[in-house]
């Protein structure tokens, strides 16, 4: 199963509104960031794409018809060489918003409790065991190397979210991008993906107070936990 849609906007920019408007239309499913807290072994393969190696993309991708936000869009290139037919789709907001929004979401360090989960509760879920190498790699590649752990200084986050964005417009053909804002609904998404305009409101999701509730450590523990009893159970028959 090879990507059709490959997002190239940073977190909070809309990407998860994106993630659930493109599942609406049928690139179910998305891969997002809490796709991998879900899946934290798959942080192997984004190791691997972060030395300029190539990853078992079968593997990471398995099931998948899309991908958005963090650490997909740091990669985009290296989909697109890999996916060469997937559509790339770079959300765009207004530059102090979103700064606003990650300062308050993303940026912000993660609870220590929540660092806590993979010692105290790895024992249970080989998932919540493998959340430490997550959070390692998300400090080295995320914050330290891509964002320069600069997240606190607003006008050099700011400048470089606006370059990244340029980049992006310059580097991928403009047949093959859309730049696209959320609020601009589902009118500019549908035609570029060449599908019909659904009959359901376009979803707004993951604002900031929904993403404080879901960073909350006992959210994490319930939805990761929850996600690994899922993984064990048998097929139905």
């Amino acid at each position: 199963m090879a990507l059709k849609v490959i997002g190239a906007g940073w977190g909070r920019a809309g990407t998860e509104s994106l993630r659930t408007a493109l599942e609406i239309l049928g690139y179910a499913k998305c891969y997002h960031m809490f796709a991998l807290l879900k899946n934290s072994k798959q942080v192997a393969h984004w190791e691997q794409l972060h030395r300029k190696e190539r990853p078992n993309y079968d593997d990471l991708f398995k099931g998948y018809l899309a991908t958005v936000d963090f650490p997909g869009a740091m990669h985009y290139q290296e989909l697109m060489q890999q996916y060469p037919d997937a559509k790339v789709i770079l959300t765009v907001r207004d530059a102090d918003l979103w700064y606003a929004s990650a300062a308050k979401t993303i940026f912000r360090p993660l609870p220590g409790a929540v660092r806590a989960v993979p010692s105290i509760f790895g024992f249970f879920s080989a998932n919540l065991r493998g959340l430490g190498r997550l959070f390692r790699y998300l400090d080295a590649v995320l914050f330290a190397d891509f964002l320069e752990n600069k997240m606190r200084d607003a006008a050099h986050m700011k400048k470089r979210f606006i370059a990244w964005n340029d980049e992006v417009k310059r580097k991928v053909p403009a047949e093959k991008l859309l730049v696209y804002e959320v609020q601009e609904g589902w009118g500019p998404l549908c035609k570029f993906l060449g599908v019909p305009v659904p009959d359901v409101p376009f979803p707004t999701a993951n604002n900031s107070n929904d993403f404080a509730n879901r960073v909350k450590p006992i959210n994490i523990v319930k939805a990761l936990w929850n996600s690994s009893k899922s993984k064990s159970k048998p097929l139905s028959s």
